[in-house]
């Protein structure tokens, strides 16, 4: 366990949501800078570390997305973005600049602390999954070290994100099984409760964006139509 208390970067522009989320997230005992714009944002991030960071959309000066864009781009940190009901398209924006969850407005306080509790989870808040003790696993020109979590393939480095490492760590520690899109949400996120199963779409689309030559043709995570994914069977 960290011998610090988890620090969560809170950016909205609205003092009252910055006042409804910050209470409970220090009652659950996390440290919490806020954040009124993406400039600040960057600004608070840039002075500290933080274990999560909590990022609305719709921003002056700078948007989410694009904050979101740039964190990712530095950091492999958690981030979950607030989105409204109605920004349906910010929601896959959001996982492709490269969130690892989103909640849509209004939402309540109890799926918030859950999220956020999923999301420290993940990102090394608690225990480690043992499956990181295991040796590197090698298939074809893939190479998976879970110890050091890095990718590389044809020899090159890959940079993946904690959601999409994890993904890959379920589906290629178990070659050949079918994963349903609910099995992957509970895996990676603790349940699959309020969650689109068209999360799992969109990181497996990165996934091959990175692993594949060709991701229409892919050689190590394959579409079992109509149930969800699975990786190459090492048998085959």
């Amino acid at each position: 366990m960290p011998d610090h208390a988890p620090r969560i970067l809170l950016v909205d522009d609205e003092q009252s949501i910055q006042t409804l989320l910050s209470y409970p997230l220090r009652k659950d005992g996390y440290e919490v800078v806020q954040a009124s714009d993406g400039r600040e944002a960057l600004a608070r991030f840039g002075e500290s570390t933080f274990d999560l960071v909590v990022l609305d959309v719709m921003m002056p000066r700078l948007d989410g997305l694009e904050v979101c864009r740039r964190l990712r781009s530095r950091s492999s940190v958690p981030i979950i973005m607030l989105t409204a009901k109605a920004e349906e398209i910010d929601k896959v924006l959001g996982l492709e600049l490269g969130a690892d969850d989103y909640i849509t407005k209004p939402f309540s306080l109890r799926e918030f602390r859950s999220r956020v509790k999923a999301a420290l989870r993940r990102g090394g808040m608690a225990r480690r999954d043992s499956v990181t003790d295991e040796e590197p696993l090698d298939v074809h020109e893939l190479r998976i070290d879970f110890a050091k979590r890095s990718v590389r393939v044809r020899g090159e480095e890959v940079q993946t994100t904690y959601v999409e490492f994890e993904i890959l760590t379920a589906l290629a520690t178990n070659p050949g099984r079918v994963w349903t899109r609910d099995m992957l949400l509970t895996r990676i996120w603790g349940d699959s409760a309020y969650r689109d199963p068209r999360t799992i779409d969109v990181h497996i689309r990165h996934l091959r964006e990175k692993l594949e030559l060709d991701a229409k043709e892919p050689e190590y995570l394959f579409t079992v139509r109509g149930v969800g994914y699975r990786f190459r069977d090492t048998e085959a």
